[in-house]
């Protein structure tokens, strides 16, 4: 099938590498502009930028994909279908009206359920036991068009949102090669508004705990909100990431720290966690045993 191709982070990446592997013709590859990162703010490219290269394909770099020129193109360029995974740009009607066979995304969630930008990270981070990919046509809704096809599976009870991501990263470029392969056959179902759940764009106060919550909720969180914001209190007025921990079997005020040797363990809503990696800002994330050696807790100490 004579394809465009809109994607930008490593998660749009194995959709990318199997459509080629599949044999479909990628007629060009549409990816957000370089943008600076890192302490440097070097322009870096993005994930899909550097497959495309790899792969030998047409790259367009368009600042607003709805600009006249660029809908132009994509009309010159004719494509049977369009496929869209983590683009980051809302696609106009003028270009939904493009391609005859639509405009198919891959989702990372089982829609309607977390409609919306960080699927993945807010599945877990409200404690969800399932999740999966549903491929859909786009529409000019927010994740509200017809769904084509779904693959479920379990979260795992320490899997993080890196790698539950990685996960249906691959599983969603199974599905959306298996759905353009049945699309003539596949009837269209239409999602259920009244089950749609949202899983905005993660902000920074997002990582914020909550230190009444219970010991479960706080660990999805930091399971949940990585690699960023994360999840993090504040220790002595500066920012200190939860990376990893387990529930203990312990009561402690929400927030208290208490140190036991080599142990850390942090108050909650109902009991306590132990703190089994952190980072204090500023410095690298190590094992609490680690942190311990060099920053003594004082007697009272709250994390904010």
């Amino acid at each position: 099938m004579r394809l465009v191709y809109l994607g930008t982070p490593s998660f749009a990446v194995p959709t990318l590498e199997k459509l080629v592997g599949a044999g479909h013709e990628v007629l060009a590859v549409f990816t957000q502009p370089d943008r600076p990162k890192g302490r440097g703010q070097k322009d870096a490219m993005s994930a899909v930028k550097e497959a495309a290269l790899r792969l030998g394909l047409t790259l367009h770099q368009p600042e607003r994909i709805r600009r006249p020129e660029v809908v132009e193109l994509l009309r010159a360029m004719a494509p049977e279908a369009m496929v869209i995974v983590g683009y980051g740009q809302i696609i106009p009607q003028t270009i939904l009206d493009i391609p005859p066979r639509g405009i198919i995304n891959v989702h990372g969630s089982l829609l309607p359920k977390y409609r919306g930008a960080a699927p993945i990270q807010w599945a877990i981070a409200r404690g969800e036991k399932t999740t999966g990919v549903t491929t859909m046509k786009i529409d000019a809704g927010l994740d509200t068009g017809a769904m084509l096809a779904k693959w479920e599976t379990a979260i795992g009870e320490e899997e993080t949102a890196v790698e539950l991501g990685a996960r249906l990263a691959v599983a969603g470029a199974d599905l959306l090669v298996r759905t353009l392969e049945e699309l003539s056959s596949i009837v269209p179902e239409r999602q259920d508004d009244s089950q749609a759940t949202l899983a905005p764009i993660l902000k920074r106060e997002d990582g914020h705990i909550d230190w009444k919550m219970t010991p479960q909720e706080i660990l999805n969180r930091a399971r949940g909100f990585q690699p960023w914001p994360g999840a993090y209190g504040f220790l002595r007025g500066q920012r200190f990431h939860v990376w990893n921990g387990t529930t203990a079997d312990r009561q402690l005020a929400p927030g208290a720290l208490l140190a036991k040797g080599k142990r850390l363990f942090a108050g909650s809503g109902g009991g306590a966690i132990e703190l089994l990696e952190v980072q204090l800002e500023g410095k690298k994330r190590m094992a609490a045993a680690a942190f311990l050696n060099g920053f003594s807790i004082e007697a009272g100490e709250v994390l904010g």
